[in-house]
């Protein structure tokens, strides 16, 4: 979820009915790893998680003086997303291995820039090999890029010997981008503001079915849109326990752009109550197993790219810094 200014520019399981996010790298900044290379440096990596997240409802309450929208959601993290592998070096260089691709350039890359971040924060005079096996697509409202930031400024705070308080880490990635503060917090959260004002919620077990239409959702475009709900009347938490729809303001907008996106609506609407996360084009459904998901996957027509995640009590990032401490 993005929070951008009216004239911006713009460990699941998984079961593929054709072809799936949760086996091939698909989106983001970086598509594959490039093993000869990273073989090349040596072999004491560390192995970090970078889990997606789903809003699970959006809404729009206003705008800021800034002209920044004020925003209400949920955020779910997910046990699936994206791997991180760092390697900590003594010559003080950040290096990003492996392809881009959409013209992502090294410098512009969100984990060599919350590297660079911490690094020059912290006064660190050690820098990071950074390789990245990508499973969560580009464009589709999980906060890919948005959590591969987080890994990096949360791993080599602990990599690095930094330090910093985690209230700390979450104002620098903040500065990345507004999605990545939930990640470097790795609670499921009530969220306002620009989607920075976090407040842990506890959520039940549950299984989701995402789908990704192979729409790169353009966020700017759809924040200006005229057709965009920008004045909805604000939620409560309450509200959301009680199961009251609270929607997520991009769907009519985003469906009525993507054939495609509005297609895949129509195609949950045989398993369940679809809906769409963040600014992003992945349509999911919520199930209370992983039976019930697997079994509405496998009623799915082909041609889906569709997998099954589960939802995270907590982030499978803290679990892991917690077992490397």
């Amino acid at each position: 979820m993005i929070s951008m200014p009216p004239n911006a520019a713009g460990g699941g399981h998984a079961k593929p009915v054709t072809g799936s996010p949760a086996d091939a790298p698909l989106g983001g900044q970086i598509r594959s790893l490039d093993y000869e290379a990273a073989r090349g440096l040596h072999e004491d990596w560390t192995i970090w998680p970078a889990p997606a997240k789903l809003n699970l409802f959006l809404r729009i309450v206003g705008r800021r003086a800034d002209g920044y929208h004020l925003l209400q959601s949920v955020f779910r993290i997910l046990d699936w997303g994206d791997t991180l592998r760092l390697r900590v070096r003594d010559d003080g260089r950040i290096v990003r291995h492996g392809g881009s691709v959409e013209g992502v350039a090294e410098a512009d890359d969100l984990t060599v820039r919350a590297a660079k971040l911490l690094k020059n924060e912290a006064k660190c005079q050690q820098g990071v090999d950074i390789v990245i096996e990508k499973r969560i697509p580009a464009g589709g409202g999980l906060g890919g890029g948005s959590s591969d930031a987080a890994t990096v400024l949360v791993a080599l705070n602990h990599l690095w010997g930094v330090g910093f308080d985690i209230g700390r880490l979450a104002a620098l990635g903040l500065a990345l981008g507004a999605d990545v503060p939930v990640f470097v917090r790795g609670d499921n959260a009530w969220a306002e503001g620009v989607g920075e004002e976090l407040s842990p919620i506890g959520l039940p077990p549950a299984w989701y079915l995402l789908v990704a239409p192979g729409v790169h959702a353009p966020t700017a475009a759809l924040f200006q849109s005229p057709d965009l709900t920008r004045n909805a009347a604000p939620a409560t938490i309450s509200d959301f326990v009680s199961g009251v729809p609270l929607g997520n303001a991009f769907e009519p907008v985003l469906r009525g752009r993507e054939p495609a996106v509005d297609a895949v609506f129509r195609a949950l609407l045989h398993v369940g109550t679809p809906r769409l996360t963040g600014s992003g084009s992945v349509v999911f459904v919520e199930f209370a197993s992983r039976e019930s998901a697997e079994a509405a996957l496998a009623a799915l027509p082909s041609g889906l790219q569709a997998w099954v995640a589960a939802g995270a009590a907590r982030s499978p990032l803290h679990a892991t810094l917690e077992a490397n401490r």
